[in-house]
């Protein structure tokens, strides 16, 4: 999991899952299960960009909820 992210007035996301993860259905419940991650999570206000890594195909929710928290903590976003 991968995050880049800028400073900003609102809340903005964009959530990247590569065809090398899967076909359409496979990058489309990655993509759902990685929003409902970022509900939960109260983020401040940021331009957030997510990029999934081929892992995430295999990942349950709490594995995918555990990579992105360490992926923001990595990035500086959240402490």
């Amino acid at each position: 999991m991968s995050v880049k992210w800028l400073p900003a007035s609102e809340l903005r996301v964009g959530i990247v899952v590569s065809k090398k993860v899967g076909k359409a259905v496979v990058r489309n419940r990655i993509k759902r299960r990685l929003r409902e991650v970022l509900r939960r999570l109260h983020l401040p206000k940021a331009h957030l960009l997510l990029v999934a890594s081929p892992e995430a195909r295999e990942a349950d929710f709490a594995a995918l909820f555990q990579d992105v928290v360490r992926a923001l903590r990595k990035s500086g976003l959240v402490q």
